[in-house]
């Protein structure tokens, strides 16, 4: 998210909620639902301005769905093969649904519908861009020249964030720390960060330590002296922690306050959707008319 935010004053952002992404995971209506309000108003409440920012639901678009399913009859499942995800779930020996294994090519045509130049990602999800690029140059390929390639933005800063056990934070994990957590919860969770045993006099390494890892997030005008501390032996985990957590409810407080507000006035929400589903639909509207020329799907002289 705060990628979208550094990017907003530069680019011409669109910025979508995935819910069409979200039924691999989530069958029940009601919580789809609550939970692509909930996401939409964590966009408005971290700062993006919709005067900057095209917010739409995913489904909204239709035609992505259609455009996935032209990706479809030119993507090799040899490819989707490779997918990370795909092999992580089999290595599991977890159910695969189409939807999961199909999840790359709808995500290349959630990006190249939009024409985009650049797609701000995690690390992990650098492997999915790089299919987009390979889906877009076969379609290119075959069909002539319809879509751009889009680069990659990875802010190296937040590439992965680790979460509150040292691996990358991930609700799957149960290691996160929520955007609008309470006060309380922020601290219990801020305690419970798995470090080392050294104890408070001796010198610790800031480069492996997971406290460490999210001040270099949350404590940036702190880090030098933080970091200096550390090394010297003259500072604890606990008093570590007990700056994180300060600093970490500092910077989620007026999140958290704005949030009250969105709870307060669902109509504003909805009208930002609207407003951006009519401005993505336009874009993907002129993309999907080229490629069913392209493709011959649209009616010989139209």
């Amino acid at each position: 998210m705060r990628q979208f935010l550094d990017l907003q004053d530069k680019y011409e952002s669109f910025i979508f909620i995935a819910d069409f992404h979200a039924l691999n995971q989530v069958q029940d209506p009601k919580l789809l639902s609550e939970t692509t309000m909930d996401i939409a108003k964590a966009f408005l409440a971290i700062g993006l301005d919709p005067s900057k920012v095209t917010l739409f639901r995913q489904s909204d678009i239709s035609v992505v769905a259609e455009l996935c399913w032209i990706f479809n009859s030119i993507t090799q499942m040899s490819l989707l093969k490779m997918a990370h995800a795909y092999k992580d779930a089999v290595a599991k020996r977890l159910g695969v649904s189409m939807g999961l294994f199909d999840y790359p090519v709808l995500m290349a045509a959630d990006i190249l519908l939009y024409q985009a130049d650049l797609v701000p990602v995690g690390q992990d999800q650098k492997q999915h861009l790089e299919i987009t690029q390979k889906i877009a140059r076969i379609f290119n390929g075959i069909y002539g020249e319809t879509f751009k390639l889009p680069k990659e933005y990875i802010s190296e800063d937040v590439a992965i964030v680790k979460g509150l056990d040292g691996r990358k934070m991930s609700k799957s994990y149960k290691n996160t720390i929520g955007l609008f957590d309470g006060e309380e919860l922020i601290q219990k969770k801020v305690m419970s960060i798995v470090t080392d045993s050294k104890g408070p006099t001796e010198s610790k390494n800031p480069e492996t330590c997971n406290i460490f890892a999210l001040h270099k997030l949350f404590s940036v005008r702190q880090l030098s002296v933080l970091e200096k501390r550390y090394r010297s032996g003259d500072m604890s985990y606990r008093e570590s922690k007990e700056i994180l957590f300060k600093n970490i409810n500092d910077f989620l407080r007026p999140i958290r306050n704005r949030k009250i507000e969105l709870d307060n006035n669902p109509e504003y929400v909805l009208g930002v959707l609207e407003d951006g589903k009519k401005k993505a639909e336009k874009v993907a509207l002129g993309t999907i008319n080229d490629v069913r020329k392209n493709v011959g799907l649209a009616p010989k002289g139209a």
